[in-house]
């Protein structure tokens, strides 16, 4: 079995001359814990929801805490993830009310015999789950990622986004993915993008871990996570894969990028916008953070 192997990104929404500090020694922190996690023998499903728990609730990045209001005035946020060795899946989409939507969306795999619940029943399900409510939606959200992609329409490229997320490769060889977003910024109601749509934001097999950040109707348009299994099934290595992907993306006149791990602990991590926050774990313990840098 490879040694374990992690990937995480807080978005695709980075812009050069900004200031990413605290993004960088947030994301150096969490792998370095994730790293002790999956070292003790940690699941790659459970890692990838305390990951993204952790990315949610640092009020950093767009998602969780993070998250911006939609035209309404309200928070509605996606999630979803995968355990690529059962295929099993989870997903909350337009969820209010609750923090953690990554918590939302491993309750509906494991309480359910669904994948995606959304809007009102989502957040039904959630208060009967027990999960933590946000009492005071202006106080707990930071608007994160305003000054760079996640600006309000008609002041820079539309669908203006970010997301964060993580693939997982545990020490017995599983893979799992998670992904979690507020969304574009200044979305209508009701807005669904990529992120809580297994095969679109998300995907995990035993072949790949996949999650997507950008402008989530092209990753929708083109099954931009399950396309990266479809094509290291038929022979390519995982960076030949997520590079013919988000190429594709462009070609289409979308942005944003993806991270990916393969079953040997190989990582992809391709972006077409100015730049993508990630840190990783390679299996020779090699722990790296970059925002702008290939």
């Amino acid at each position: 079995m490879p040694a374990p192997a992690l990937i995480l990104h807080g978005g695709a929404g980075a812009r050069r001359g900004r200031d990413y500090s605290r993004e960088i020694d947030h994301m150096r922190e969490v792998v370095e814990a994730m790293r002790d996690r999956l070292m003790a023998g940690a699941l790659a499903l459970d890692v990838a929801v305390e990951t993204t728990v952790r990315l949610e609730d640092s009020g950093l990045y767009v998602a969780g805490r993070g998250a911006s209001p939609n035209l309404a005035g309200d928070y509605e946020l996606d999630a979803s993830l995968m355990d690529g060795a059962t295929r099993r899946a989870g997903a909350v989409a337009a969820f209010q009310g609750y923090r953690n939507p990554i918590r939302a969306a491993r309750a509906v795999m494991d309480q359910t015999p669904h994948v995606l619940l959304a809007g009102a029943g989502a957040a039904r399900f959630a208060g009967e789950q027990g999960l933590a409510p946000i009492e005071d939606p202006q106080a707990w959200f930071t608007r994160a990622g305003q000054g760079e992609d996640n600006h309000p329409p008609g002041q820079g490229p539309a669908l203006a986004h970010g997301t964060v997320g993580c693939c997982v490769l545990d020490r017995e060889g599983r893979l799992a993915a998670a992904t979690s977003t507020g969304g574009v910024f200044g979305k209508l109601p009701g807005r669904v993008g990529d992120t809580p749509l297994p095969g679109s934001g998300v995907w995990a097999t035993d072949r790949v871990a996949v999650s997507c950040t950008g402008q989530g109707e092209y990753f929708i348009r083109t099954a931009a996570a399950a396309q990266i299994d479809w094509r290291v099934e038929a022979g390519a290595s995982i960076a030949e894969a997520g590079a013919a992907v988000i190429a594709g993306i462009g070609e289409l006149g979308g942005d944003g990028g993806l991270i990916a791990l393969d079953a040997a602990g190989h990582r992809a991590d391709p972006f077409n916008s100015q730049g993508m926050k990630r840190a990783w774990l390679t299996p020779d313990g090699e722990i790296g953070v970059e925002v702008f840098g290939r």
